[in-house]
């Protein structure tokens, strides 16, 4: 009998662990950086009243995404200075918060407080108030939780909310604010410190000791992306003004260089193989760029380039065919293996979009800041599903996340979670 009642008890524990893990969601679009999922029957349809399983008010605001593991969601937020045009409060009053939440309730866990290290950004009269200062994703390889908090640093903590290490990473700013997501290759954590200190830097995930520094990032909001080239070795590629570099994450030696956007960069770097995408839109543009080479490879591995871009969202990557949803609300599909323009159909009034799209189960979820949002088949043919919409009042700027089957959206004020 007490056999028996241990044997239940491990397939119970089992089978808790497959219903979360095999969707979890690690890092800013997703485990593989290309915001597609696996998930089946996601909802493609929901209101205030309808499809709503939850919905947690959180305490501060921000535009980054939430990460998934196991039973808990984690996300960030700040508070204290920055909530409105009308009273942006006092810097020194400042907090980042770091908050892990129930996957199953929405229930707030706990909440870790850091004070924000000063001199920030000034909110009022810059346009860091379009996202705030809770832009970045986390981060987790499963056993910790890694957070950028700009000029504040990089946090590692445990997945009960112990801090780890801290690590300052410069202590510039900008007026946009700061929002790249840090990415792990290997042991390596990735930040690319444009804004704070002009760099991308590797840091031990361990114990947050620098590995190395490549300087010369201008005008880069851009997550780095990650390649395999053909002989099977990794390149990390990231974008700037004018250039995308190809770095070797072992060492941080630049491998290669290529004429890149002559506008800022806030699109993450995808791949797909051994090709990178690279896109913005100020001066509308998407480029293909093939890993492998050495020097300057513009000439030889620029495979195309196109006068379509993203502002903001990134691309995804889909069976030969690149998706975005352009930050004016218009939809837009590419061959991948040519950037010729398959479909091009703006969306009304979808006016202002920063989240990027994620893709699932044969759709396509994209979500505007303040007109709700727009579901879309994935295929050579503009097709619109739905057209959801929560009727709040608050900004919509994270990209959604798939959570076993739900949708988990998040506001400048609320997270919900979307499902039957």
């Amino acid at each position: 009998m007490k056999r028996t009642a241990t044997c239940a008890a491990m397939a119970l524990a089992i089978l808790s662990v497959a219903i979360f893990t095999g969707a979890d969601w690690t890092r800013f679009l997703g485990p593989n950086g290309n915001s597609e999922s696996a998930d089946k029957g996601l909802p493609d349809d929901w209101s205030a009243e309808s499809n709503v399983v939850w919905k947690t008010e959180l305490p501060g605001f921000g535009s980054s995404c939430p990460i998934t593991l196991g039973d808990k969601i984690f996300v960030t937020a700040y508070s204290g200075y920055g909530l409105g045009k009308g009273d942006a409060g006092k810097p020194e009053d400042l907090e980042r918060h770091f908050i892990c939440l129930d996957r199953a309730t929405g229930k707030i866990v706990w909440d870790k407080i850091v004070k924000a290290a000063l001199p920030e950004q000034e909110y009022p009269k810059t346009q860091i108030n379009l996202h705030g200062y809770a832009s970045s994703t986390p981060l987790t390889d499963g056993k910790a939780i890694y957070v950028f908090f700009g000029r504040s640093g990089v946090y590692a903590y445990s997945l009960t909310g112990d801090e780890l290490w801290h690590r300052d990473v410069g202590a510039k700013t900008h007026g946009w604010g700061s929002s790249n997501s840090p990415i792990l290759v290997g042991d390596l954590l990735i930040i690319n410190a444009c804004v704070e200190s002009g760099a991308l830097i590797a840091l031990n995930k361990t114990d947050g000791e620098p590995k190395w520094r490549v300087k010369g990032m201008k005008q880069s909001w851009s997550t780095p992306g990650v390649l395999k080239t053909t002989d099977g070795k990794q390149e990390i590629v990231v974008s700037m003004q004018k250039k995308v570099l190809g770095i070797d994450p072992a060492t941080g030696d630049e491998l290669w260089t290529c004429e890149g956007i002559d506008d800022y960069t806030c699109p993450t770097v995808i791949t797909h193989d051994d090709v990178a995408f690279i896109t913005a839109a100020r001066k509308p543009a998407t480029i293909a760029v093939r890993g492998g080479g050495r020097g300057d490879v513009t000439k030889t591995h620029k495979l195309w380039e196109t006068g379509k871009g993203s502002l903001v969202p990134t691309p995804v990557y889909h069976d030969g065919l690149l998706y975005m949803f352009n930050h004016n609300g218009t939809a837009i599909c590419l061959k991948a293996d040519s950037g010729e323009v398959v479909y091009e159909q703006q969306v009304k009034p979808m006016k202002t979009v920063y989240a990027s799209p994620l893709l699932a189960d044969g759709k396509l979820y994209s979500v505007s800041r303040e007109n709700g949002a727009i579901v879309w088949a994935v295929g050579p043919e503009f097709k619109q599903l739905s057209r959801p919409t929560l009727d709040d009042k608050s900004v919509f700027d994270a990209t959604p996340v798939p959570s076993d089957g739900r949708l988990l959206l998040r506001s400048d004020k609320f997270l919900y979670c979307i499902g039957k």
